[in-house]
């Protein structure tokens, strides 16, 4: 019998770009071996038993795949999924909307999870656990409190931020994953398997090319594979090798460490306009000209995990590594070198 999810993607050339390159089924999912791993047992067992899964979270940068994994976890379990996001469940009444449009078994999918109003997330307690929501109407002498049972559901919700999640919240998951960015080598599969999605010709090196400069993001490597597949086109005859990869992410400024404009814009300031920190990421984001969230969540964990450079109490600081790269000799502490 035919992949129904699979006729969807293929029937569907509208779709967006990186919604219609997510992996529909785990076989085709690359990378996060330990967590495709204990998710796959988990379904497993559910399966068997006949049972609900149990509630999920996951954490990670963001374009690693979590929303992929609610997607192919609603796929294996043959159930249907709702998506939402933290900051627009605003009032009791509209999770009560989503919480009561489910069925047994469904998958509530909430990204962003930590950016849910402290209130609203005292309402999800009772549902994670007993299936139950407890809805207060009207206020005053006339509030009432009106208790709906809901059907057995597995709620999956994802965080960029999973320090900012409460413990009473993380508690009622039965399984916690964190996603880590993914090697080279699990970047070219992604990037060979989207390619042959979009008929977009390009050999092994080509494909290496674009992951060495995704970042360790699979979003980041199909955003770049767009990009050099229009390059090719125009100029490179649809054909896309490592020469041409490599003058397709240079003219976009992406060199062969991953880093892009804004990157090299931010170890500017921090070297030359704060000689190497440490500096508040206040005063480095209005140094660049840049959001200080924008920062922290998009630029700065992957320049941390580079070595470029590391944050402390104080302030981001440069590591050897940032002076190198701007081709400036580290300054010196007690005859070592800083940092």
């Amino acid at each position: 019998m035919p992949d129904p999810y699979a006729q969807t993607i293929a029937e569907a050339p509208d779709t967006p770009f990186d919604i219609s390159l997510r992996p529909p089924a785990f076989s085709e999912f690359a990378g996060q071996e330990k967590v495709r791993e204990q998710l796959l047992v988990m379904v497993e067992a559910a399966r068997q038993r006949g049972d609900v899964l149990e509630h999920i979270l996951l954490s990670g940068p963001p374009g690693l795949g979590k929303t992929t994994l609610a997607h192919i976890l609603s796929h294996a379990m043959g159930v249907n999924i709702k998506c939402t996001s933290g900051p627009t469940i605003e009032k009791a009444g509209d999770l009560a909307g989503l919480l009561t449009g489910l069925e047994r078994g469904d998958i509530l999918f909430i990204d962003e999870i930590h950016a849910l109003s402290r209130i609203i997330e005292e309402y999800l307690y009772p549902a994670m656990e007993d299936y139950k929501l407890d809805i207060i109407i009207d206020q005053g002498p006339n509030a009432r409190s009106v208790r709906l049972n809901l059907p057995r559901f597995t709620l999956i919700a994802a965080t960029t931020r999973a320090g900012m999640i409460t413990a009473p919240l993380r508690s009622r998951f039965g399984m916690t994953c964190r996603l880590d960015y993914y090697t080279a080598d699990e970047l070219q599969k992604i990037i060979l398997r989207s390619a042959g999605l979009i008929s977009a010709e390009i050999d092994a090196g080509g494909a290496l090319e674009i992951a060495g400069r995704s970042r360790g993001t699979p979003r980041v490597a199909n955003n770049l594979l767009r990009w050099v597949r229009d390059y090719a086109q125009v100029r490179a005859g649809n054909h896309i090798n490592r020469e041409v990869a490599d003058a397709a992410l240079t003219m976009r400024d992406i060199d062969r460490d991953g880093l892009d404009e804004m990157d090299k814009r931010i170890l500017e300031a921090l070297v030359q306009k704060f000689e190497g920190g440490p500096v508040g990421v206040s005063s480095l984001a209005v140094a660049v000209g840049e959001d200080a969230g924008t920062l922290e969540d998009v630029n700065e964990p992957y320049l941390i995990m580079q070595g470029y450079l590391k944050r402390t109490s104080q302030g981001r600081v440069a590591m050897p590594l940032a002076y190198k790269k701007l081709g400036i000799a580290a300054p010196k502490r007690d005859g070592e070198l800083f940092g």
